[in-house]
């Protein structure tokens, strides 16, 4: 009886491994371990490259749109290309979507408050008209948005357009010049232009020394031609002083443009350099004092005095004289002096103390004083 009662716990045994898994098939070998159990297969699965992320990477870079469009005779208009040509006469109209749009255009036109340019703002677009046109018009036109808060408004970078209009005229291959002879100053720490722009796009432009008469390479290292700018010196320095000219040729005819008289700076840009200086620092009753206020400067950086001196408040009578002229200081240097003089008469004691001069251009300003006393 404990024989078949053995024999059978056994068999139920048995019965439960083979359900659970214990034993591995007699006909496959076991796996060994970090062994694939996926089959090989020859068969080529070509990847498939996402595009949506492309998309997606490509959205999240801002997009500059052109607002800029020109209009044309009969309700016709189009977009304008980097450079236009129109005859000298025609009148142009441009416009720029947007309810607040800020408008660039050649320094000529706003200079003389030229009539013949209108500026307005409509409702969905900003519009500007420019009637009469003549080949001093050339240059750069451009828009763009704004974005405002309140009365502070910035530049909208998203929304810009700009084109620039040769205005070609007969017989001026050159953007006109208000004068005949004209100064460019040679800074060492910045780039110099000549500023003989062409009105014609396919003129061929040089530029030429007056003396040694000779034409001067624009070989792309010291000098470049820049058809919206005109002759580019790099890197100024005394060897480029002189008188210049620039010559132009297209369709076969040539003009020559105004002369340049390029000068040197000696100046480095920065702050008023000032001194200032009185006539005597002590003074007898009766007696008349200037007071002079001088700068040292860029040759064509002006620069503003302000004077405090002790009778302001008793509103004492003074003359103040400003002039300057240009200096040359050395070989080939040549140096702006302004000065500023201020003149009592007939001293008081009211007029001793201290007298005190600001110099301001556009860089900063400078503050000096002297004392001057009763004796």
């Amino acid at each position: 009886m404990k024989v078949w009662l053995l024999l059978g716990l056994l068999l139920v045994h048995v019965a439960l491994e083979d359900v659970t898994g214990q034993h591995p098939p007699k006909n496959k070998r076991p796996k060994e371990p970090g062994e694939n159990r996926i089959k090989p297969t020859n068969k080529k699965v070509k990847p498939k490259i996402p595009k949506i992320k492309d998309r997606d990477s490509a959205d999240s870079m801002p997009k500059s749109q052109s607002i800029m469009i020109q209009m044309l005779d009969k309700g016709r208009f189009q977009k304008p290309a980097a450079t236009l040509s129109l005859m000298a006469g025609q009148t142009l109209e441009l416009r720029c979507k947007g309810n607040r749009i800020g408008w660039s255009y050649p320094a000529y036109l706003d200079t003389f408050k030229d009539s013949r340019l209108s500026v307005k703002q409509q409702e969905r677009y900003g519009q500007l008209t420019l009637v009469n046109s003549t080949a001093a018009d050339t240059g750069e036109f451009s828009c763009w948005g704004q974005l405002c808060n309140g009365y502070i408004c910035r530049r909208d970078e998203a929304k810009t357009g700009s084109t620039y209009i040769f205005f070609t005229e007969k017989g001026e291959l050159f953007v006109p010049s208000p004068s005949y002879f004209d100064v460019v100053y040679l800074n060492p720490d910045r780039q110099a232009v000549v500023p003989c722009r062409v009105t014609v796009l396919s003129a061929k432009v040089t530029l030429h020394r007056e003396f040694p008469a000779k034409e001067i390479p624009a070989n792309g290292t010291d000098i470049v031609y820049d058809m919206k700018r005109g002759f580019v010196y790099l890197h100024p320095h005394s060897d480029h002083q002189g008188v210049v000219y620039c010559k132009a040729e297209a369709g076969g005819k040539s003009q020559i443009s105004v002369k340049y008289q390029l000068l040197y700076v000696e100046v480095p840009s920065g702050p008023p350099s000032t001194t200032i200086l009185a006539s005597s620092n002590k003074v007898k009753g009766g007696d008349d004092i200037s007071v002079l206020c001088t700068v040292l400067g860029e040759p064509d950086v002006e620069v503003e005095f302000r004077w405090i001196y002790p009778g302001q408040k008793d509103e004492r009578p003074v003359r103040i004289q400003d002039t300057w002229r240009l200096i040359h200081r050395g070989l080939a240097h040549t140096t702006r002096i302004s000065q500023s003089v201020m003149t009592v008469e007939d001293f008081e004691t009211i007029d001793a103390g201290y007298y005190i001069c600001t110099a301001q251009n556009l860089r900063g300003q400078t503050t000096v004083a002297t004392t001057v006393e009763f004796s």
